[in-house]
C-alpha cells in the first residue's frame, strides 16, 4: 500500500479552535490532491490496532466547522509512548490505513507523543504538530499564544466580571479556580483583564509551597479589603497550585487518580473548597466572619465557540501544518511568529535532561506580570512599614500592630517590589 494519505488526530483536552485547524488542514490537503483521514478519539484506537474508527474528510464536510467549539474528531488522552509495543502498534495501524503524513493537534503531551512516533517510524511517517492548549504553556516565544487560550480567557473574563458584580452585591468573596495544570497563564490572564482583586499562580511561590502560605496570602487579601471598608472580592487561582503544594498538606492527595501521562487528575482534588475551608478557619481565629464561595471555571471555557482571533489563528495553523507536511516537512511544531510561518523542530523544544517537552511558565520577572501584580490587592511590604496602614490592618484583624506584623510579615520578607523598566522614547517617523 502506498502511504500517501494525511491523517489528523486530536489529543489532550478540548480547546476552542480545534475544528478550525481540522477544517483548514483538510481543505489545504484536498486542494493538493491528498486524501485526508480523520482519526477518532486521538491515539485511543490506533494503539489498539483498530482501523475502523476513521472518517474520510472532505472540503464539503469541513468548510464551515471552524465556527464551532469542541472537536468533530473527538479527543482522548491515550498515550502511545507508555511502551515501545504501543508505539509500534500505533505505527502499524497508521501504515495499514495507508497514512504517510500525520497532523497531531494537542498540548505538550500530544506533542511529545508526536515526536516519538516520528522518531520510531525512522522516516516512514512525516509528523507535524499544532500546539493546542488553553493553558498557553508550550515552549514558544512569550508573545506567541497557543490556540484556544484567547477564547478561554475571553469567556473566563465574562464569568469573573459577573462574579465581581455578584460579590459586591452580596458582600461575599469568590475563589475562582482556573485551568492550568502547570503554568498560571490562564488564571493570570483572566484575573488581570477582569481586574479581579488578586490572582495566584504557582510560579510566584517556592516549590513545594506550604498550603498555609497560600491560605495566608488569601486571608491577608481579605483583611486588607476589610481595612478599606469592603467585604467582597474575587481571587483567581491557577489549578496547578495544587500540584506545587506539599503533598503532606493535602489530605488524600496521594490517592488521587492520575491520567495516562502520569499527571494528577486535578479535577479529583477539590482545590477551591479545600482552600476556602482553610481560609475561613484562619479568619475565624481572628474573629472575622466572611462568606466565601469556591467556583471552578474549567469546563465552561474549553469547548466554547472560538472568538475571531482564534478562528483566524487556527485556520493559519491548519493551513501551514498541511502544507508543511505535504511538502516534506516533519518532526516540527507549527507556529506563527510575527505574521510568518515558523516550523519549530521537536528537538528544539525538548528538555535534554527530562526528555520531555519544555513547558513555558509565567515569567514573573516580566513587565506584564509586574503590572498585574501592582494592581492586585494583597499584603505588601510597604503596608507593614507604614504605621497608619499597619494600624488599619491590625484593627481589621482584631490584633495589635505588632501581632499582625509577626503573624503576616513572613509573606513579604523576600518581596521584590514591582519595578517596571523605564520606557524608551520612540522617534516619530
Amino acid at each position: 500500500m502506498t502511504n500517501e494519505k494525511l491523517a489528523i488526530l486530536v489529543g489532550g483536552g478540548p480547546a476552542p479552535g480545534i475544528n478550525s485547524v481540522i477544517g483548514a488542514a483538510t481543505i489545504r490537503a484536498c486542494l493538493s490532491g491528498v486524501e485526508v483521514l480523520g482519526i477518532q478519539d486521538g491515539f485511543k484506537w490506533l494503539i489498539e490496532g483498530d482501523t475502523s474508527r476513521v472518517t474520510a474528510l472532505t472540503i464539503a464536510d469541513t468548510s464551515r466547522i471552524h465556527f464551532r467549539g469542541g472537536s468533530t474528531l473527538g479527543i482522548s488522552r491515550a498515550n502511545p509512548t507508555k511502551s515501545p509495543e504501543l508505539l509500534a502498534k500505533c505505527l502499524d495501524t497508521l501504515d495499514r490505513l495507508g497514512v504517510g503524513m500525520l497532523v497531531t493537534i494537542g498540548g505538550d503531551d500530544t506533542c511529545f507523543s508526536a515526536s516519538q512516533l516520528a522518531k520510531a517510524s525512522k522516516g516512514s511517517l512525516r509528523v507535524v504538530h499544532v500546539p493546542k492548549t488553553i493553558d498557553n504553556d508550550l515552549d514558544l516565544p512569550q508573545d506567541v499564544y497557543t490556540f484556544g487560550f484567547q477564547t478561554a480567557r475571553h469567556i473566563g473574563v465574562e464569568i469573573v466580571k459577573n462574579l465581581m458584580v455578584d460579590a459586591k452585591t452580596t458582600s461575599r468573596w469568590y475563589f475562582v479556580v482556573a485551568m492550568g495544570r502547570k503554568a498560571g497563564h490562564l488564571a493570570l490572564g483572566i484575573g488581570k483583564a477582569a481586574g479581579a482583586t488578586l490572582s495566584l499562580v504557582s510560579e510566584e511561590f517556592e516549590h513545594p509551597v506550604a498550603l498555609s502560605k497560600v491560605v495566608d496570602t488569601l486571608a491577608g487579601a481579605v483583611i486588607k479589603r476589610l481595612s478599606q471598608g469592603r467585604t467582597d472580592g474575587v481571587a483567581v487561582l491557577a489549578e496547578g497550585l495544587v500540584e506545587q503544594i506539599r503533598p503532606s498538606d493535602i489530605e488524600g492527595l496521594e490517592g488521587v487518580e492520575r491520567d495516562a501521562h502520569g499527571h494528577i487528575r486535578i479535577a479529583e482534588v477539590d482545590f477551591g473548597n479545600m482552600v476556602k475551608a482553610a481560609v475561613k478557619k484562619q479568619l475565624a481565629t481572628m474573629r472575622i466572619s466572611s462568606t466565601i464561595v469556591a467556583k471552578n471555571i474549567g469546563y465552561e471555557v474549553r469547548c466554547a465557540d472560538p472568538i475571531p482571533f482564534d478562528m483566524e489563528y487556527t485556520r493559519d495553523l491548519g493551513y501551514c501544518a498541511a502544507r508543511h507536511v505535504i511538502e516534506g516537512g516533519t518532526e516540527a511544531l507549527v507556529s506563527m511568529q510575527r505574521g510568518r510561518f515558523v516550523p519549530v523542530p521537536f528537538a528544539q523544544i525538548m528538555d535534554p535532561v527530562t526528555g520531555r517537552m519544555r513547558v513555558r511558565m509565567v515569567d514573573i520577572a516580566s513587565d506584564r506580570y509586574k503590572i498585574a501584580r501592582s494592581y492586585m490587592l494583597r499584603l505588601k511590604a510597604e503596608d507593614l512599614e507604614d504605621r497608619v496602614e499597619l494600624a488599619h490592618l491590625a484593627q481589621a484583624a482584631n490584633m495589635t500592630p505588632a501581632e499582625f506584623k509577626q503573624r503576616f510579615g513572613y509573606l513579604v520578607e523576600n518581596e521584590t517590589r514591582p519595578s517596571i523598566a523605564p520606557m524608551k522614547a520612540v522617534k516619530s517617523v
